[in-house]
């Protein structure tokens, strides 16, 4: 999607930004995923005993490493304001898990803009939801409400 100039952005809100290619969430990058942030828990990381064990047949994929892949998804979506010279993750209003991702999934994410508000002059915080859907499944694992600051250049 090219840039949006800023004095349109009330004529985005509700509409669809992008959609992103599909991310293979494999037991490589869950296993890395639970050793960086401290979370072994078999469910993640032991396929037999996840496969006996649980409903999932199989390990699943940290809610948080799902969440995480959002980074890559914005990147392939590739939204921004004319004259902005950055971005900043602001944070989110709401997320939710909705559904465990197995191991050997693909995931995407789909974007909306929701809401465009100029805190200061040429600093826009912009609300996107974000639904990061599993290929084959009809629920999605997670919705959420993302922030970021689109930080203008002087010459907005």
């Amino acid at each position: 999607m090219p840039a949006i100039n800023p004095q349109d952005l009330s004529s985005h809100i509700g509409q669809e930004i992008g959609v992103s290619r599909w991310i293979e969430v494999e037991q490589d990058r869950i296993d890395v995923f639970a050793e960086v942030t401290e979370d072994p828990q078999f469910i993640h990381i032991d396929p037999e005993r996840a496969a006996a064990e649980t409903p999932f047949g199989g390990t699943i994929a940290h809610g948080f490493l799902s969440l995480s892949l959002a980074s890559a998804m914005a990147i392939d979506v590739a939204f921004g304001l004319e004259g902005s010279v950055m971005g900043i993750n602001y944070g989110f209003d709401k997320i939710r898990f909705l559904q465990p991702v197995r191991a050997g999934k693909r995931v995407r994410g789909r974007f909306t803009l929701e809401s465009a508000i100029e805190k200061k002059p040429g600093q826009w915080l912009l609300k996107q939801g974000l639904v990061v859907e599993i290929e084959g499944e009809d629920k999605p694992a997670l919705i959420a409400q993302w922030l970021t600051m689109s930080i203008l250049g002087g010459d907005k």
